[in-house]
């Protein structure tokens, strides 16, 4: 199982060696993620991983929801049940039961993630399978225990820089308190995720509103939500938040005036709203959110495009995040036409666009980041951060977009062994596109080389402010 040296460069011998030249250069560079869902809890606490299971299969949906599809039951991995329900509790069963199926994941981003992990963390270089299962199992477990496998001591290992968790807007942020004040000086910043207070379809949203208005004292009307936004988002910046993020259906936005908006926001905070209601006024929160970014100076990501929970039995049982969300068609330039009357032309302002939807690319996300001052493009995301997911996100926008309105990669994970595999996978389909630009005499290798380090790591560092 080896890692090939040139995974993922051309096959071509004159675009590999270029492609070569410019991976030496940016293979080693820091690790900048300023997006993912981490737990703050493990940099806090700084307690081993306990197990193989735990670490890499149980809290991760790209693992599991590929077994679920081949019959699997969530329970037999130990995926915990809202109903507190039994589930399989023993981590050697879980990961006997992950070699068994590990045929499933070949030529996925999963495997490349997870072989990488296991060779350049723990040394192994066999191929998981039922015959090894228990082997491998103790070699990691053994390897688990010692204190260079803590988070904190990984996190140093990976030349993580700097990373960004995902918070709700009414989180404490003890953790990252605790962090910071432990004196260890590795940067984990939280991120403003004001989803649980803006969308009124979650079933945690009243209770949720309720403890916005508690922590922020401000009065149960329009003027007083918005101003609670505010307080929260200083609270988060004051803890070293440099961005928010929001997790819409869709990409609609609006301006209402002042009078229909607070209007509106009295049906949804008496739970009087209807379904067009609710849309309507995640639209609004999306330009109110622009509108403070504005003026905060938080860089705003827009995470549009995914029917979220979509196997409703799944959802009953198990709750959020468990690998039923799915792409949907998704509209950018109509839907985004009020929020960019607003603030498109701010030029101080950063917007960050995600999509699920990759036939939006060429057609209207790149020439959208490609006009706006206000835009820039995230990168592949999700169920295309992949190497063809990747390869083709380059050759749609950069025609139009160029270079310099996206913001290089970020991880988006909530696997932490996989970061630095992530961000090698990204790093070499870089390269090997730049190196076949060469190649075809559109690129001079010293400009190749200079945007191969911007897309690793500065246009991540400049976009996101770090």
């Amino acid at each position: 199982m080896a890692l090939n040296r040139d995974r993922l460069l051309p096959l071509e011998p004159e675009a590999r060696a270029v492609a070569r030249r410019l991976f030496a250069a940016v293979e080693t560079l820091p690790i900048l993620s300023p997006h993912g869902h981490t737990d703050p809890l493990w940099y806090a606490d700084n307690l081993p991983f306990p197990d193989p299971a735990t670490l890499f299969v149980v809290p991760d949906h790209y693992i599991f929801r590929m077994l679920y599809s081949q019959g699997v039951p969530l329970e037999n991995l130990g995926v915990p049940r809202v109903d507190g329900g039994p589930v399989e509790t023993d981590p050697r069963a879980i990961w006997r039961l992950f070699a068994g199926h590990y045929d499933l994941f070949r030529a996925t981003p999963s495997r490349l993630w997870f072989e990488h992990s296991l060779e350049r963390v723990f040394g192994i270089e066999d191929r998981l399978s039922t015959a090894n299962a228990d082997a491998l199992y103790d070699r990691i477990a053994e390897r688990l225990s010692d204190d260079d496998m803590r988070p904190r001591a990984l996190f140093e290992r990976f030349g993580i820089e700097a990373i960004s968790t995902t918070d709700s807007a009414i989180d404490d942020l003890a953790a990252h308190d605790r962090i910071r004040a432990s004196g260890w000086t590795g940067r984990v910043l939280p991120a403003y995720r004001p989803d649980a207070v803006i969308d009124a379809d979650r079933p945690d949203f009243a209770a949720s509103l309720d403890r916005l208005f508690e922590l922020t004292s401000q009065p149960r009307t329009y003027a007083g939500y918005l101003e609670a936004h505010r307080q929260r988002r200083q609270y988060f910046k004051a803890r070293g938040a440099t961005a928010t993020d929001h997790g819409h259906p869709t990409a609609r936005t609006a301006a209402l005036a002042a009078s229909e908006a607070a209007t509106l926001f009295d049906r949804i905070a008496a739970g009087q709203a209807d379904r067009s209601d609710t849309e309507l006024f995640r639209a609004q929160m999306l330009t109110e959110m622009a509108r403070m970014s504005r003026d905060d100076g938080l860089v705003m990501q827009i995470h549009p495009g995914s029917s979220r929970n979509h196997n409703a039995d799944l959802f009953r049982r198990f709750g959020l995040d468990k690998g039923a969300d799915i792409p949907t068609r998704t509209d950018y330039v109509g839907a985004l036409k009020p929020l960019l009357d607003e603030v498109g032309n701010e030029s101080a302002l950063t917007i960050i666009l995600f999509t699920l939807d990759e036939t939006a690319y060429t057609r209207e996300l790149a020439p959208l980041a490609g006009h706006y001052p206000a835009l820039r493009l995230g990168p592949a995301w999700w169920f295309f951060d992949s190497p063809e997911g990747m390869r083709r996100f380059r050759e749609t926008t950069t025609e139009t977009a160029g270079f310099y309105n996206t913001v290089g990669f970020n991880d988006d994970t909530r696997a932490f062994l996989s970061i630095p595999a992530r961000h090698d996978v990204a790093r070499r389909v870089d390269c090997a596109f730049l190196a076949r630009l060469v190649c075809d005499g559109r690129l001079d290798e010293d400009e190749a080389q200079e945007v191969a380090h911007d897309l690793a790591y500065r246009l991540a560092k400049d976009a996101y402010r770090l």
